[in-house]
């Protein structure tokens, strides 16, 4: 099967997040198929952009995935400049679309940006090929700036994303989405029962093999150091964002002064600074900050951890489910799991592989520390055992591929 895949974040282990397409692209070559990935050059969550050298449009294969980058102007935030940039992003696919079809001849046309605009170039270049359609749902736009930003169903820009949700939701042959309590939502507005697949965020297990890369060594220093004194290591690795909740995590951590516990806090992100004067202000010396790791390194930092935790706002947009990529490495690590959530689902109840709180909680994320500090070492590695083996069994690439061509062949949906 010929695949092209839309995707305007779209990264790879080259560039960086967003990787999922990347991951579920090179499955799909791997099991035969010629897969293409069109993506903007420009990504707020990539670490390296391509190199365009001012040209309008580059091609390069990675991994034996085709990647076509089309030059979009330059944003910062989520402001009027990103607008601008995902309107470059689909005039570009709709201008390239005849092009496109003509020239990839795909069987199969996946939209998949975040934001649902790049459904109708996806629905014209699916048409002039002759393809089936797919609609993957990674958020819910426009109920996503609504909820969180708090914007007006009747803002023009909410409209227009409003519609191209409808379009997708009638056009599309099959929808994709990793989040687990949509259906409803999507049936309210127009998708048909059958069309729906759930293929939630994965790892690849291939990174979870062999020696770990080495940390550095500052990290791996204060990690000896905190177990040589008996301390239990509770770890966060991830971005320092509004959503990640941390400051519930320094509030619990001021709430176990006296106790044997440390907190390890790896990452960066626009709520570190305020993080970092928060644990100051509150005289926090049980608790440790250090820079992002490579992805490569995130296996044996996790691996130094006793107690993993993430943490969630209190959010009514979660009632739809979640899907976090951070969650399923601390299962592939083994590490029993601190989960601070509300949400429409839960997969650390699921793979009972920790305990979790409700969110936004100081003293309820304290307790269950020394819930699962009392529990003993053997019920915790139990904990994490079984962790792993829920992620192994339905969260890596290859098992996600799989059902993620499920949704190509038109086989029955499952979610």
């Amino acid at each position: 099967m010929n695949i092209l895949l839309i995707n305007h974040y779209a990264g790879s282990v080259r560039h960086g997040m967003e990787y999922r397409p990347y991951y579920l692209a090179r499955e799909w070559v791997r099991q035969g198929h010629k897969v293409t990935i069109v993506a903007s050059s420009e990504s707020h969550v990539r670490t390296l952009a391509p190199g365009m050298g001012g040209a309008a449009q580059l091609t390069e294969t990675i991994d034996g995935i085709d990647y076509l980058w089309l030059a979009t102007p330059p944003y910062r935030g989520n402001g009027l400049a990103r607008v601008r940039n995902m309107a470059a992003f689909v005039m570009r696919l709709r201008r390239e679309g005849a092009a496109l079809a003509a020239r990839l001849k795909p069987d199969a046309v996946i939209a998949s940006s975040t934001y649902p605009l790049d459904i109708w170039p996806a629905h014209r270049i699916a048409r002039l090929a002759g393809a089936r359609l797919l609609f993957e749902l990674h958020d819910l736009w426009p109920l996503s700036p609504m909820e969180l930003g708090g914007y007006s169903r009747w803002h023009p820009f909410i409209m227009l994303l409003q519609a191209a949700e409808n379009f997708a939701c009638r056009r599309a042959d099959a929808i994709v989405s990793i989040l687990p309590r949509v259906r409803e939502h999507l049936e309210a507005h127009g998708m048909a029962p059958s069309k729906l697949h759930l293929v939630p965020n994965g790892v690849d297990p291939a990174e979870w093999e062999g020696a770990p890369a080495a940390l550095p060594v500052a990290l791996a220093d204060t990690l000896d150091e905190l177990h040589r004194q008996g301390k239990f290591v509770v770890g966060y690795a991830g971005t320092h964002g509004i959503s990640n909740a941390l400051e519930t995590l320094l509030d619990a951590a001021a709430r176990l002064r006296g106790q044997p516990v440390a907190f390890v806090l790896v990452g960066g992100g626009p709520d570190k600074p305020a993080l970092l004067r928060q644990a100051i202000e509150l005289g926090l010396e049980n608790v440790h900050f250090f820079n992002p790791v490579p992805k490569a390194q995130v296996p044996a930092l996790l691996a130094r951890f006793d107690l993993a935790y993430i943490g969630w706002r209190r959010q009514p947009l979660y009632r739809f489910g979640i899907s976090p990529n951070k969650l399923i490495d601390y299962m592939m690590a083994a590490r029993p799991i601190l989960h601070a959530v509300e949400a429409g689902n839960d997969p650390v109840a699921e793979a009972g592989c920790g305990l979790t709180v409700p969110p936004e909680h100081p003293q309820a994320v304290a307790d269950g520390i020394l819930n699962l500090l009392a529990m003993g070492a053997e019920c915790r590695a139990v904990l994490g055992q079984r962790g792993r083996r829920f992620a192994l069994a339905n969260h890596t690439y290859p098992v996600l591929g799989r059902r993620f061509l499920n949704a190509f062949a038109g086989e029955p949906s499952h979610g």
